[in-house]
């Protein structure tokens, strides 16, 4: 499991958003987006980079690991 921190989710489509992103990468099962933390929970084993790259891309900031 990976928690990350995130920065500038602010309403439902956001966490849609970046929840896609995320399940679309190799290795993960699943991805929850908890707004009132900023927090990213993804299941499975992918890779820290290209989850980071993913959320970037939707044009949201990986603050760091929880």
């Amino acid at each position: 499991m990976l928690r990350l921190k995130v920065s500038g989710m602010t309403c439902g489509h956001c966490a849609q958003a970046v929840t896609r992103a995320v399940e679309a990468m190799p290795g993960v099962e699943r991805a929850f987006v908890d707004l009132g933390t900023g927090e990213v929970t993804i299941e499975g084993r992918p890779d820290e980079g290209a989850i980071r790259s993913a959320i970037e891309e939707e044009g949201y900031r990986v603050l760091g690991p929880v």
